[in-house]
């Protein structure tokens, strides 16, 4: 540190502490000279207006005593509302389905071939188609085979059986 900054601190504090001195002394010397120039305070302007804002606090306090109090809410957002149980309706008995007659099992058919003719009237196809007891069916379109399916179409590799009993379709391929 040089020379002149160490001067220059050691007079700013000592400024410094002439100020706050001086400051403090007139404080004092201004406090002893109301109370020696008279026993009674003068008002000031200060407790004049305390003494009206006390007056307005009063005339708040006599007008919120005589307001309506708020009303309490109808609902309450944080609770849900109670749903009366319903009536239940009257069970009525159930009827039981209708009982179908009882189906047969379909028997177990295989198509085994397929045979072409050539008619003037157009190409004739028979199926040959082999029963579970190695029984040989033959048939062409518009057939009946074991009283319980017509033949409605043959292909070159299916035959397409429509059921008489059920009505439905069922398709056999070659294997």
């Amino acid at each position: 540190m040089t020379l002149r900054r160490a001067a220059l601190y050691v007079g700013g504090a000592s400024l410094l502490v002439a100020w706050f001195s001086s400051a403090a002394s007139l404080s004092l010397q201004r406090s002893n000279r109301s109370l020696q120039g008279s026993a009674v305070p003068s008002p000031s302007p200060t407790d004049d207006l305390a003494a009206e804002a006390q007056q307005h606090a009063n005339r708040l306090r006599q007008r919120l005593a005589a307001a309506p109090l708020p009303q309490q809410p109808v609902r309450n957002p944080f609770t849900f509302r109670t749903v009366p149980p319903k009536a239940r309706p009257i069970e009525r008995a159930v009827e039981p389905p209708p009982v179908l007659p009882a189906v047969p099992a379909e028997p177990a058919l295989t198509l085994i071939g397929i045979a072409e003719h050539r008619r003037p009237a157009g190409l004739v196809r028979t199926a040959m188609i082999a029963t579970a007891g190695e029984e040989l069916m033959m048939a062409t379109v518009g057939d009946t085979l074991l009283q319980r399916y017509n033949v409605t179409a043959i292909g070159h590799d299916t035959i397409e059986l429509t059921d008489v009993v059920t009505g439905q379709v069922r398709r056999i391929s070659m294997p």
